[in-house]
């Protein structure tokens, strides 16, 4: 087994005079959740369409799987599992037709019955496809996007039109699916999930690598401060520092009531609109 499952080097997507990707190095190690962000018109659809094979690059080089995408053949994209924003018509098809006949193009598929159960589909298994919503829609594209046991998963948005506990309970299967040894790549919106799901973060703005790391890292040379609180006799205090460890031994002993000193640190969330945001004044 390939210690990467992706490996791409210098890639550059160029659209007349528009440059979409700009010398765009990525590595996904084999087994690992990498999540690709960035602003819209960062260049992450350009990016995961062409490691999909579904876009051509102007030069670098991509390695998926063991394979070149840009001429792979039919057998590589069967490795591949693609959860796009809105994956197909099938007007006229029950939910249960769709999958059974998505897992007939697979070797070793799941059995349909059970990713139906898995995504929450089991009881609109009789239901035609253009009669469900659009949540319901979007479990059915994640449905079609596992069924073939991918050994690289794709999720584009993939919790889009879910309610907290149906995200939560999706978030669970792709770690089951990712346990399984399954290597995921996710762009989404949404940082909470990015922070439950990926081992690796990179974003993405105006076609380049802006930080590359986990989670935990980002934006971490930015320095955002923390903002500590307590309550003391006198009453209630707020501080903002980039060393909130250091702030907190200083604070004399026996000032702060019992149970009042809090320590909020900046979320992904803060460190990436930080980060894009100095990225976008840098540029």
């Amino acid at each position: 087994m390939n210690e990467s499952a992706v490996r791409a080097r210098g890639v550059a997507k160029r659209y007349g005079a528009k440059e979409a990707l700009r010398g765009v190095d990525l590595t996904v190690p084999t087994g690992s959740v990498v999540a690709v962000l960035g602003p819209n018109g960062a260049g992450k659809t350009t990016l995961i369409e062409i490691l999909e094979g579904l876009r051509s690059r102007t030069s670098g080089s991509v390695d998926v799987l063991g394979v070149d995408p840009g001429t792979a053949p039919r057998r590589w994209r069967d490795r591949l599992g693609v959860v796009l924003q809105g994956n197909g018509d099938h007007r006229g098809w029950t939910v249960a037709t769709v999958v059974s006949e998505f897992a007939r193009y697979y070797s070793q598929p799941r059995d349909p019955g059970e990713v139906l159960r898995d995504v929450g589909l089991e009881e609109y298994s009789r239901a035609r496809v253009e009669k469900l919503s659009g949540g319901l829609r979007r479990r059915l594209d994640i449905a079609l996007g596992i069924i073939g046991r991918p050994e690289l998963l794709f999720l584009d948005e993939p919790t889009t039109g879910f309610d907290p506990e149906i995200r939560r309970s999706f978030w669970k299967l792709i770690g089951r699916i990712n346990a399984e040894g399954a290597t995921v790549i996710l762009t989404s919106h949404y940082l909470d999930e990015v922070e439950a799901l990926a081992d690796h973060v990179v974003v993405l703005t105006e076609g380049t690598v802006a930080a590359s790391g986990k989670p935990d890292d980002i934006g971490l040379a930015l320095h955002l401060p923390s903002r500590v609180t307590w309550r003391q006799a006198d009453g209630d205090y707020s501080v903002e520092t980039d060393r909130p460890d250091e702030f907190v031994k200083s604070l004399p002993d026996g000032v702060i009531a019992d149970g009042s000193l809090s320590v909020r640190r900046p979320s992904l969330e803060d460190r990436y609109l930080a980060l894009i945001g100095a990225t976008d004044v840098n540029q």
